[in-house]
């Protein structure tokens, strides 16, 4: 399946997922017998590639970086700091984050955004050799954000498909090997079966095409924190949302070897009474995705949506307690940035003092994906929860 020749099947294998047999009898044709149809090229040429690319990133003991956030956002993060939102104060803070050193022990790739993955350091070395040389993916936000949904209830789809084959092929050229595309569902929206079908497409879409050029694509339907919804509701929407996913992903023709997942954890909404243990998170998030994940799925890289530092990474141990049958990770943006954005405070001389920041909550996760991380030890800071109610990206 997962061959760059894979462009035609024989009769015996030419049922897919969805989609009726390929091998068609038309009365027309009948004296010289059925029909066979070629299947769609699948990947291009790059079928091999993303395979060797996704298991990289799915290597034990690491996780993705996510720093990948739009110009605005990152002006949000810097303010707070007291920073300017000027392009050369973005990329003194990502020059921080990407020549950490040692970070590829327990780094395997980083979201960028398009601006990152063009720039260099003060010193005029490519954000993209930083990485390689840590053995770290370049990754690249490919998404446009989210607008509203016409003829749902107050919901959200993500725009961006519009000239992404051209826009892929370009990052491909500037080092990035694999792709990020966020959606998310309100549940106190419901969410509308629209929505979630708008959601589902795109995803799909969008991993179709970034394959087609090379790109590894992380699927993320982000079921977004926002409500007062018991575990169990999370659940229910969680299984119907990846249902749908899954459906399109084979319609679209998308190898599941060549893709990352990036979902939610399944939780309790933020304003929910009741607490749910990391236990409790550990055991409805992986029944979830037992029931609707593939184990053909190299990776699931969870985003933190909002927890704690320690929140995120003990959700995370929790689920490594035992073997999964895909490699069970970290795909983190505030959760790894919140304590190295209050040690930098923007000054150079604490730029070192930053770096081991974002060692340690880093090397924290790299044991949880591994099931052997404790809290003890934890800062206050790290134990803070960041849920900003409708929060924007």
């Amino acid at each position: 399946m997962a061959s760059a020749g894979l462009v035609k099947l024989n009769a015996s294998s030419s049922q897919w997922i969805g989609q009726k047999s390929f091998t068609q009898s038309h009365e027309s044709s009948s004296r010289s017998g059925p029909r066979r149809v070629a299947l769609p090229i699948r990947a291009g040429g790059y079928a091999n590639e993303l395979l060797q690319t996704a298991k990289s990133i799915a290597s034990p003991g690491r996780g993705i970086l996510a720093i990948d956030e739009s110009n605005a956002t990152c002006g949000k993060r810097l303010a707070s700091i007291g920073l300017d939102n000027a392009e050369s104060n973005r990329q003194a803070y990502r020059q921080l984050l990407l020549t950490t050193p040692g970070l590829g022990e327990y780094i395997s790739g980083s979201i960028l955004f398009e601006e990152t993955l063009y720039q260099s350091t003060t010193d005029g070395k490519k954000f993209v050799d930083c990485l390689r040389e840590e053995k770290i993916v370049p990754g690249i936000k490919v998404d446009k954000g989210l607008v509203p949904l016409p003829g749902s209830n107050n919901e959200s789809w993500c725009q961006g498909l519009d000239g992404l084959a051209s826009r892929s092929a370009e990052y491909y050229k500037q080092g990035a090997r694999f792709a990020k595309w966020r959606t998310v569902v309100s549940i106190p929206c419901g969410p509308s079966a629209l929505a979630v079908k708008e959601a589902a497409w795109g995803l799909a879409r969008y991993a179709s095409i970034s394959q087609d050029n090379g790109l590894v694509p992380i699927v993320e339907p982000e079921i977004l924190l926002d409500g007062d919804h018991s575990i169990e509701r999370t659940l229910e929407v969680a299984e119907h949302l990846w249902s749908e996913v899954f459906f399109y992903l084979a319609q679209n023709n998308v190898i599941f070897e060549g893709i990352l997942l990036k979902p939610s954890m399944v939780t309790p909404g933020a304003e929910h009474k009741e607490k749910a243990s990391p236990e409790t998170i550990a055991k409805n998030t992986l029944t979830m995705l037992k029931r609707r994940v593939p184990p053909a799925v190299p990776g699931i890289m969870f985003l933190s949506g909002g927890q704690s530092e320690m929140e995120a990474t003990l959700n995370l141990n929790a689920m490594n307690q035992s073997p999964n049958p895909w490699h069970v990770s970290f795909s983190y943006a505030r959760a790894l940035q919140n304590s190295v954005l209050k040690t930098w405070q923007g000054r150079p001389e604490n730029i070192e003092a930053a770096q081991k920041s974002l060692l340690v909550r880093a090397k924290a996760n790299s044991l949880a994906q591994l099931g052997r991380y404790s809290a003890a030890g934890e800062s206050e800071d790290a134990k803070k929860g960041m849920f900003v109610k409708g929060y924007t990206y």
